[in-house]
């Protein structure tokens, strides 16, 4: 059984790596507009990662409406993709 799934707006494609996760949301999702800064990024984990490596927890809450549980939430997923992922081989998927 799959172990990973997209989320975005919905979309449940099931991969069995992290990796094959963060290609398809890269590759396969409209790009997105960071509200802090205005950055086009892929969505996805590329999204979480800028938010909170670039912005303030402060900054994320207000921009997106957002309260302490999506902020934990997202933290969560951020630290569970990048104990698990080789984004090393996700970089050289998505360039080719």
């Amino acid at each position: 059984m799959p172990g990973w799934t997209c989320g975005i707006s919905g979309c449940r494609a099931a991969f069995d790596d992290v990796e094959s996760a963060i290609v398809h949301q890269t590759t396969e999702h409209q790009r997105h507009e960071c509200k802090v800064c205005g950055t086009v990024i892929p969505d996805g984990y590329f999204a979480i990662r800028h938010a909170f490596d670039e912005h303030t927890r402060a900054e994320y809450v207000r921009a997106y409406d957002a309260d302490s549980e999506d902020v934990r939430e997202r933290e969560r997923i951020k630290e569970t993709v990048e104990s698990t992922a080789d984004l090393q081989s996700v970089v050289e998927r998505i360039n080719g």
